[in-house]
């Protein structure tokens, strides 16, 4: 240690900020210890996800459905005016 840290850690004043800086960090260190040891607040936690992804996977799957719906109408529909315009073709040459 050199003398400035050895006269400054004998200083009140930054021993009070230093014990003041490690009670805070105690203080976060035992806040998450006692979530991490909240076994119910930790269900309800993954519970409320599965939930907010389950939505999304099924606002997805319906946006995908109906996009995939319009392209497989709009050949449908196109398939069936050419059948029909064939049909026609066909029965005027008889």
């Amino acid at each position: 240690m050199s003398r400035h840290t050895e006269a400054a850690a004998r200083d009140p004043r930054v021993l009070r900020e230093q014990v003041k800086d490690t009670r805070a960090e105690l203080g976060d260190t035992v806040a998450a210890l006692v979530a991490k040891t909240d076994v119910r607040a930790r269900a309800r936690r993954r519970a409320t996800d599965a939930r907010v992804q389950a939505r999304h996977a099924a606002s997805v799957a319906r946006e995908g459905g109906r996009r995939a719906v319009l392209p497989l109408a709009a050949a449908g529909v196109v398939g069936l005016l050419t059948a029909a315009w064939v049909l026609r073709r066909l029965s005027g040459r008889r």
